[in-house]
């Protein structure tokens, strides 16, 4: 492969970054989430301008933590603790429920892996919507109709399915139904917590080019949390790899196939293709990941 087209590609992902993190949406510093029994998020530190930036690692490494954290979303007994902990310039260590619930859902939406659980099962979808909408808006009924009829035709849905329930859609109708849903607002910063894991390949892709295509639209930050890295290397700006609740690599997505972190490098080289039909896959020799030898990149 040349070598040329990859350094013109990182360099210019590395302009656009720079210029669009002058926006600052997210701003975390040594972001912790303990457990009487463990600490499950450590020292976690990143920023988040008006970009696309990936979390990945293995089950268990700590991703959707950080997201719950991020949404006011961890349940006690878990404990969050940050030197900052900074969303669309609130402090959030301060807030209290109400002022998660003004933040949580209007500037900052999340949407989950798997519709069938996120959904609720006995509301229409055209109900979930305004549920969703009247949370932080005053609108008239008229006003409501049509923000509910746009937010399911930018989706890519037909109206006719506000009248459905969950249990009637497929699961990539479902999970366009959990993006209309935390669009309606017009968020400034979403959070997709793997949102094409139990979908097909074919409406992973599809439903990842309807969020770049969304954020594009309405200027929207996204923290996308995967273990795909094909798919954030393409559709990413930039990835931060986790492991064992540590962030230990953080680079440009476009970089990800000449990755230099043992870790990150593994986790690239050991998908299963064409090419390594038959052959064994590389493993990580974990006993070079503990904290006091992680790679001199992080």
């Amino acid at each position: 492969m040349p070598v040329w087209p990859l350094i013109c590609w990182v360099m210019a992902c590395a302009m656009f970054w720079s210029l669009n993190m002058t926006d600052s949406r997210l701003s975390i510093n040594n972001l912790c989430v303990d457990y009487p029994e463990s600490r499950v998020v450590n020292n976690v530190s990143f920023t988040l301008g008006n970009e696309r930036l990936a979390l990945v690692g293995e089950s268990g490494s700590g991703k959707s933590m950080t997201a719950r954290a991020l949404m006011g979303l961890v349940r006690k007994p878990g404990v969050v603790t940050a030197d900052t902990l900074n969303i669309l310039g609130r402090d959030a260590l301060t807030l209290n429920a109400r002022g998660w619930q003004q933040l949580r859902g209007n500037d900052i939406a999340m949407v989950l892996q798997d519709p069938r659980y996120a959904l609720n099962p006995v509301k229409t979808v055209k109900a979930q919507l305004e549920e969703a909408l009247t949370l932080h808006q005053r609108l008239n009924r008229r006003e409501k109709e049509e923000k509910i009829n746009t937010a399911i035709q930018a989706v890519g849905l037909n109206t006719r399915v506000l009248q459905s329930y969950p249990r009637e859609l497929s699961g990539g109708m479902g999970q366009r139904v959990m993006i209309a849903i935390a669009l309606i607002n017009d968020p400034r910063v979403l959070i997709a917590d793997e949102p094409t894991s139990a979908l097909d390949v074919r409406l992973r892709n599809q439903i990842l080019e309807l969020l770049v295509t969304q954020c594009e639209q309405r200027q929207m930050a996204m923290l996308l949390i995967s273990h795909d890295l094909p798919l954030v290397a393409q559709f990413c700006h930039r990835v931060l790899v986790m492991y064992q609740g540590n962030k230990v690599d953080e680079m440009h997505a476009a970089a990800l196939p000449t990755a230099t972190h043992p870790y990150t490098r593994t986790l690239w080289t050991c998908r299963p293709n064409a090419q390594t039909y038959g052959q064994m896959l590389p493993t990580l020799d974990r006993t070079a990941m503990t904290p006091e030898k992680y790679h001199d990149d992080c």
